[in-house]
């Protein structure tokens, strides 16, 4: 087969080869041509996509192949323009026919991935571009009527996040209560057949990092007015990182008590009047007091912030410590601060649930974007770059999964884990794998982000939450084919590996049969209603197979290698969960071979236990906290905001 060689901007691009459910994953997964920075020997890693030696002929424009090479330089290849065509042979198909989702998203995903790359491009030749749009302005208050609110999908953006000082004022009415016959916030009581609900949520959001996964909530403010499992009206608060919800913090009426911590002074909870309290007992008391001479403080006990039908004016404020919220002139509750979010990052302010909105308006807002900089998410010095790649086979490869704006994340794994002394003596290899992201500058970043540190696979597609198993094998295809790694480890960019431990535990286990290691999970079944539903054409029997969670598992070379040759062979099931889709491959592998399965939970999948393999969910002050321990010999976790 002939060989493609490009240069595109200073990036080579060679070799191609297609995954066979039809050119359209082909394309998406090793269809892409491997980008790579025109490096010295000494570092060839930088920006590039999956590689292999081979071009297979299939859904691209057949005349393209006998065009000289000087008419194709810088030009990227593309499937047929006319259709998305299934490559000849031993599908024997060569007409369109009806995708599959994940096929479907694979397809948007490569167009707008092609076009991303492109803008990239574009920037890197001449030299212009909106790298620099952290410098633009933005407006220092925005306001927003309900039709507004509306037409923008009932989220006000923050194009430059929130600063200390800034407010967002909603003026709204809680609508009536109305019947739920599947209440999300309670439970029916024995003889229910349903419970009267009002509730409305507001929530400062940050950027989807992923398409298909929620933005994170860095506040999730949810008045109760009726219907809480508690049968009290309560205001709950939280956050959600990474798509997990944290400690929930709930008002029901007590003030916080004088020892509990405050937030700028402020309790979290101010006190209300309750079922349990007798304004007549307190009035009786207050008289017999004052005739007795007994100095006594005045207070005023306030009612529930919020009633059904009533207006109400409420202001988010932004304190040095954490949030405030204060309704109709007086304080109500106050959020401290959690990890993993910084103020810059509330780009957006959303409304939902039973509340008729009047107008919002936010105010004393940041007018540049002052936690974009490189300069101060990255630390761009030559002691963070990965070393180069060793000549021989590797104990351990790592592919870290990674969205294309976790630029803290991933400088936190660089100065933490990363300087494993395994690592530094290439024992051991580590790289992220990155899809695109929707913001040109995000793209523009990340190149430059990758050139320097050399320690990036930059996979061209749009990023999506239902195609992340693109990037697994995308690992397992630079474990067993860009290295000769003995096992191929996959886990997050916010997870903290103990590499010594997971070694050690990996050597322990190992007696020459395929292994996997993980948090495994069994007779998993899918969920086939709700927000996650999985439908029976994605998966069509009733239980998952064995699995582990995907945040870090390890898979012995012969698996990989498997995965890697069943992609070739145009015989690998593809499904949109990654984890659940290598515990299927494996399963497979195991009907011929048979596979030794190995559950612990130290690779913790919720957090983080004290002599933990791996931690989950830890933002980067934390894994640096850990990295401080671990190098006093303490596998312990850290509980730092």
């Amino acid at each position: 087969m002939r060989k493609l060689r490009f240069e595109v901007c200073g990036v080579q691009i060679c070799g191609v080869h297609f995954l066979g459910i039809g050119c359209v994953l082909y394309l998406i997964l090793f269809g892409f041509e491997l980008l790579r920075s025109s490096f010295t020997e000494e570092n060839l890693d930088g920006v590039f996509l999956l590689r292999e030696k081979t071009f297979l002929q299939t859904g691209y424009n057949k005349d393209l192949l006998h065009q000289d090479e000087s008419e194709i330089i810088n030009a990227p290849l593309r499937p047929h323009k006319d259709s998305v065509q299934l490559m000849e042979g031993p599908l024997q198909m060569n007409q369109t026919r009806n995708l599959t989702q994940i096929e479907r998203s694979a397809v948007e995903a490569w167009s707008l991935g092609l076009k991303a790359w492109e803008d990239v491009k574009a920037y890197a030749e001449d030299g212009v571009g909106t790298v620099d749009r952290w410098t633009e302005s933005c407006p220092h208050s925005i306001a927003l009527s309900a039709s507004e609110l509306m037409k923008s999908g009932k989220i006000m953006l923050l194009p430059c996040g929130m600063r200390l000082g800034s407010s967002i004022t909603l003026v709204g009415r809680p609508r009536h209560a109305h019947i739920e016959y599947d209440p999300k916030i309670s439970s029916l009581k024995e003889g229910d057949s349903s419970v009267s609900v009002s509730q409305f949520m507001i929530e400062l959001q940050g950027l989807k990092a992923v398409d298909g996964e929620d933005p994170p909530r860095i506040l999730h403010y949810n008045p109760r007015l009726k219907g809480d499992w508690s049968g009290k009206p309560v205001v709950e608060q939280n956050t959600c990182y990474r798509m997990q919800w944290g400690s929930a913090q709930r008002c029901e009426g007590s003030q916080s008590k004088p020892e509990d911590e405050t937030v700028d002074g402020f309790p979290k909870c101010e006190k209300w009047l309750t079922d349990n309290d007798d304004p007549k007992e307190e009035k009786a008391t207050w008289w017999l007091n004052r005739l007795m001479g007994r100095a006594k403080k005045s207070s005023i006990d306030w009612p529930y912030p919020f009633a059904e039908g009533k207006l109400f004016v409420l202001t988010l404020s932004a304190g040095l410590e954490g949030y405030h919220v204060n309704v109709d002139g007086r304080h109500v509750t106050s959020f401290p601060y959690r990890t993993g979010f910084v103020l810059e990052d509330a780009t957006g302010f959303s409304v939902n649930g039973d509340i008729d909105v009047h107008t919002v308006v936010a105010a004393s807002l940041p007018v540049s974007h002052p936690s974009f900089s490189p300069q101060r998410l990255l630390d761009m010095s030559d002691k963070w770059k990965a070393p180069p790649l060793p000549e021989g086979p590797v104990d351990l490869f790592i592919g870290i999964l990674s969205a294309g704006n976790h630029f803290a994340d991933r400088m936190a794994v660089r100065k933490t884990w990363m300087q494993s002394k395994l690592v530094r003596t290439s024992n051991v290899v580590a790289r992220f794998f990155v899809a695109l992201n929707a913001r040109k500058e995000v793209n523009i970043q990340l190149k430059k982000e990758a050139d320097f540190y050399g320690d990036m696979v930059i996979v061209p597609f749009m990023d999506n939450y239902e195609l992340v198993v693109l990037k697994t094998l995308a690992i397992c295809e630079y474990g067993v084919r860009r290295l000769s790694a003995k096992y191929v480890m996959k886990c997050d960019d916010d997870n903290f590996v103990r590499i010594d431990a997971v070694l050690k535990e990996v050597n322990r286990l190992s007696h020459g049969q395929p292994l996997y290691i993980g948090n495994l999970n069994y007779f998993h079944k899918p969920l086939r209603v709700g927000k996650w539903a999985v439908t029976y054409e994605e998966w069509p029997e009733d239980d998952y197979p064995p699995y582990a969670n995907g945040p870090g598992y390890i898979i012995s070379r012969d698996i990989a290698n498997f995965v890697v040759s069943q992609h070739k062979n145009q015989t690998l099931r593809l499904f949109k969960m990654e984890d659940v889709s290598m515990g299927m491959w494996v399963e497979q592998f195991n009907a011929s071979t048979p596979v030794q399965y190995s559950h612990d939970w130290k690779f913790c999948q919720f957090g983080c236990i004290d002599e933990y393999y791996t931690a989950h969910y830890q933002s980067p002050r934390q894994m640096i906290c850990m990295w401080d321990k671990l190098s006093k010999g303490k596998a312990q976790c850290c509980n730092v905001r």
